[in-house]
């Protein structure tokens, strides 16, 4: 069965996609262990609420920082040398926080580690994203964005699992380590990919603000693109944020272990690689429309986290929530890849990123405090009224529902795979 997807044409016959699919999967195994790690090193060492949701903050911090920079990088230098720089750059870390989790430093010295890795992620990120239609012909780039969103969620799935069988066994110090190595030898794979030079149409070379002012320009244009990203950003501060923080607070405290926290985030990836595949098996004139609905459903993972009944009602919750993203993650990158030049690809991820980013590292530093304020179980339930009703709003938004631009009229996505 899978051998079609290798035969002359198809989509892993592609040398350099290949190579580029396999990398990601062994970095996500890596990346996917490093909050597990990073949670237990600063609970184990005392941290709070509060603590966890700073330090996890200073990481999204960064990239918002740092992303639009990252994202015209990706668009003047090779993106598979940007990626390679990054990955390096964060084994480096990784290396670092193996000594600094086996010792008695400050909680500020692992939040400033967190920091730089966030900014390894905001270069890159943006890159990762617009190399793959060097990769692959256009006909092909719904299902290479489908199957590097599966092979993420793949990786989320046995990597959390990985992360918690190396702390049980070898400690929280050398997982970081372990996560390190994943990252190293993902990157060699990228030294072999050949990608096509890029033309530079203008004569004369913009500078490097006029090129962020255009793609700023550009997202604002296409409203659709700008309400998603609003959407997101409001979402990711709320909501996330707050289900990042508590996970792991309220399973520990709930169930006296770690695993619940580690099965309850493998399973979110499994419901979300399983979405992703029906998504793009699904043909539709309303990409938008379906995926803003599944994207409702990762109310459960707070409602079940303001509800801990037991073990199972909580990991089965979180598969539930993880089918909401896998219908987004098929349709957006290639709605983008497919609406905007890929000069400038680069910098839209990367606007992306940020303005669905932009406000979370805000959302995790006040989880503490507003659960001191409104009590844990009102925060929660709270959060899950303001995503439905921001999921409600944007869908108002014309072209948000087909992802498209109603000017330039409406096809299915998912025929073009």
């Amino acid at each position: 069965m899978l051998k079609k997807y290798f035969e002359p044409g198809a989509l892993f016959s592609y040398k350099g996609y290949r190579r580029f699919f396999i990398s990601g999967l062994i970095f996500v195994l890596g990346a996917s262990a490093f909050p597990i790690a990073l949670a237990v090193t600063v609970l184990d060492k005392g941290g709070s609420a509060s603590a966890l949701g700073l330090i996890l903050a200073a990481r999204v911090a960064a990239g918002t920082i740092f992303m639009l920079i990252g994202g015209v990088w990706a668009d003047r230098l090779p993106r598979k040398w940007i990626m390679i720089s990054a990955d390096t750059f964060r084994a480096a870390l990784c290396i670092i926080l193996v000594f600094v989790s086996a010792t008695n430093l400050p909680l500020w010295a692992i939040g400033l580690l967190v920091f730089l890795m966030g900014l390894g992620d905001s270069f890159g990120a943006p890159a990762g994203s617009a190399i793959v239609p060097s990769l692959l012909p256009d006909h092909l780039l719904p299902a290479g964005n489908v199957a590097k969103g599966i092979v993420a969620k793949v990786g989320n799935i046995i990597g959390p699992g990985l992360g918690g069988l190396a702390i049980a066994t070898i400690g929280a110090d050398l997982t970081f380590a372990f996560i390190g190595a994943s990252f190293l030898i993902a990157t060699s794979l990228i030294f072999k990919i050949k990608e096509p030079p890029r033309q530079d149409n203008p004569e004369i070379k913009p500078t490097f603000l006029f090129e962020l002012r255009e793609g700023f320009k550009l997202v604002w244009e296409i409203k659709w693109i700008a309400a998603s990203i609003a959407m997101a950003s409001f979402q990711l501060m709320v909501i996330v944020a707050a289900e990042s923080v508590l996970l792991p607070v309220i399973t520990r405290r709930e169930f006296h272990t770690n695993s619940v926290f580690a099965i309850s985030a493998a399973m979110f990836s499994l419901g979300g690689g399983l979405s992703a595949i029906a998504a793009i098996k699904f043909k539709t004139e309303k990409p938008g429309l379906v995926a803003i609905s599944l994207w409702g459903l990762f109310a459960i993972a707070p409602l079940v986290l303001a509800f801990p009944i037991n073990e199972t009602f909580v990991i089965a919750g979180y598969f539930i929530a993880g089918l909401s993203i896998g219908g987004w993650e098929a349709y957006w990158v290639t709605a983008v890849q497919r609406e905007i030049p890929q000069e400038m690809q680069g910098r839209v991820f990367s606007i992306d990123m940020v303005g669905s980013g932009g406000l979370m590292p805000i959302g995790m530093a006040l989880v503490g405090p507003a659960v001191l304020l409104m009590g844990e179980k009102n925060f929660l339930l709270s959060a899950i009224f303001f995503h439905v009703l921001i999921c409600y709003l944007v869908l108002l938004v014309p072209g948000v529902k087909e992802l498209r631009d109603p000017r330039r009229g409406i096809s299915p996505i998912s025929e073009q795979g």
